[in-house]
Formats: C-alpha cells, sequence, structure tokens
C-alpha cells in the first residue's frame, strides 16, 4: 500500500455485534417501516483519496478499482431499459477490462434519497453501514443460480467472481460518496454472517428475497478509499467475492458515508450499482 496524507475524518457506521450471526430485515421507504439490523456503532476512520493511486489498484489485491467509463444510456431509473441496454454494456466493460471468460449481469440497485423519499418505485436510499454483499456460503450458491439461470452451468468449473459496478448518475458526488476498505486490510473474523430479507412495495409483510450478506466489524487496522468528487463517465469495481481460495481479495467492506468535506450547494447523489457474475478462463 501506498502511504498518503489526503483524506477525509468520517464517523464510519459499522456492525456492533459480538454473536456469530446476525439478521437484517429491509423495507421499501414509502411503507412507512424502518430498516430493522444489528446495532450499530461509530468510529472515527480515514478515509483516503484512492485517485492517487488509481493506475496501481489490483482487484485480486485490493479488491477494488477505479475506471474511466463514458455512457451514452440515460434511462437509469426505468429498470427495463436498464437490463436491455445497460446490463450488455457493462458486461463488455467488464470482458475487456478484467479479461473474463464470460460476464452475466443480474441485477442492480438505484440509489437516490430524494426520489427515495419521494416514493419512487424500485429507488431506494444511500447505504450508510459497512458490509460486504455475499458470504462463504452465499456467494457460491448465487454464483451457481446464475450459471444454471444462462445455461452456462458448462463453465462452473471456472474461477468466478461476484463484482459490482458502481457509477454516479451524475457528478460530482459530495455528499454520501462510496467508501471501500482495501481487502489487504481486513481478516474473515471482521465480516458477520448475517441473514437479510428484502420486502417489496406490494407486499411489505412477506419477503420477497431472502439472502446472506456480511455484516462488518471494527478493526484499527482497516484502510478505507473513496474517489473524491465522482462523476458519471466513472465506475468504481467492487470485488464482493471470488470462488479463488489461493490468497487473492476475496471480499470487500464497503459502504456510503455522509462526506463532512461536502460544500453547501453540492448536488445529491444518484448512482447505481450493476451486480455481475465474471467467470475467468482459469480452472480452480
Amino acid at each position: 500500500m501506498i502511504e498518503q496524507t489526503d483524506s477525509v475524518q468520517v464517523h464510519m457506521a459499522y456492525t456492533r455485534c459480538d454473536e456469530d450471526s446476525a439478521r437484517i430485515r429491509v423495507f421499501p421507504p414509502n411503507c412507512g417501516r424502518q430498516t430493522e439490523a444489528p446495532p450499530r456503532e461509530r468510529h472515527e476512520v480515514a478515509v483516503y483519496d484512492c485517485r492517487p493511486l488509481a493506475d496501481q489498484l489490483d482487484m485480486d489485491a485490493a479488491g477494488f478499482a477505479l475506471r474511466r467509463s463514458p455512457t451514452a444510456f440515460d434511462g437509469f431509473f426505468d429498470s427495463q431499459t436498464v437490463q436491455a441496454e445497460y446490463y450488455p454494456e457493462i458486461a463488455r466493460l467488464l470482458e475487456q477490462a478484467l479479461g473474463a471468460l464470460a460476464v452475466f449481469v443480474f441485477d442492480h440497485n438505484v440509489r437516490s434519497a430524494e426520489r427515495a423519499k419521494r416514493g419512487e418505485h424500485g429507488v431506494r436510499l444511500p447505504v450508510d453501514g459497512a458490509h460486504n454483499d455475499y458470504t462463504l456460503s452465499s456467494g457460491p450458491r448465487r454464483i451457481r443460480e446464475i450459471l444454471d439461470e444462462h445455461d452456462a452451468a458448462h463453465l462452473a468449473p471456472h474461477r468466478a467472481a461476484l463484482i459490482n459496478v458502481w457509477r454516479p448518475l451524475r457528478g460530482p458526488v459530495q455528499d454520501h460518496p462510496l467508501a471501500i476498505c482495501d481487502a489487504r486490510t481486513t481478516q474473515l473474523t471482521d465480516f458477520i454472517p448475517t441473514r437479510i430479507q428484502h420486502f417489496s412495495e406490494d407486499d411489505p409483510d412477506t419477503p420477497h428475497l431472502t439472502g446472506e450478506v456480511f455484516s462488518f466489524r471494527y478493526n484499527p487496522a482497516h484502510r478505507w478509499y473513496y474517489a473524491p468528487d465522482m462523476q458519471a463517465d466513472e465506475v468504481l469495481f467492487l470485488k464482493c467475492f471470488d470462488s479463488a481460495t489461493d490468497g487473492r481479495a476475496r471480499f470487500t467492506g464497503h459502504t456510503g458515508f455522509a462526506n463532512p468535506a461536502c460544500p453547501e450547494d453540492y448536488l445529491p447523489r444518484e448512482s447505481i450499482e450493476a451486480r455481475t457474475v465474471v467467470v475467468y478462463p482459469e480452472l480452480i
């Protein structure tokens, strides 16, 4: 890691949990019910500017990377259009950038505090709590499911990773940027397996999606990074699981955070994260 001093001091939201597991229930913003989650605790941490070392970030070491990726697509609030037009664009981007054998884009989240508070369907609030999207059990299961859905079970012997592609819909992002913890500064005991249930606007009483994520415990060794003033022609690659067990990065704690350096005339954040399975040529 390269030492640097350009950073902001942030009260990072970690999970406070002495147990080996936890539970989260996520409700849509317009249903009047608050998300239920294990208690959080704030720790003051430095979040460093990753731009000076962007050319040196390695997905297999740090677990994340910053790339420039202009797009002409602008239909981000229409889910069907996103799937039809944006998913193929993201697949091509990852194939080229990571030398992938195949890429399957299978889900996405659009986040906007303003639109979510107005009750727009399918729009979520930015996350304020460190986590990782998959675990040692849910990661392999999700990869198998996606390969089966795409008639690609023959690719199962290959190394595969669950990688998110995070993009601002407009910039600069100043109020609630995405922070990512360098995977080299984490250990498996920092991650808490957490059962998560998502509820929809149509039925806020029955979960329409159940899975398992990692909540994130505080560790003073953690080193956090972000890309200040991110623009819509930039993306962050974020590795949430890797089937390889040879010492490379497998998980990356991440979260949005309230930026103390945000100016008064900021543009509220709007962003999209596309979820993908990236299949590599090598066998495991």
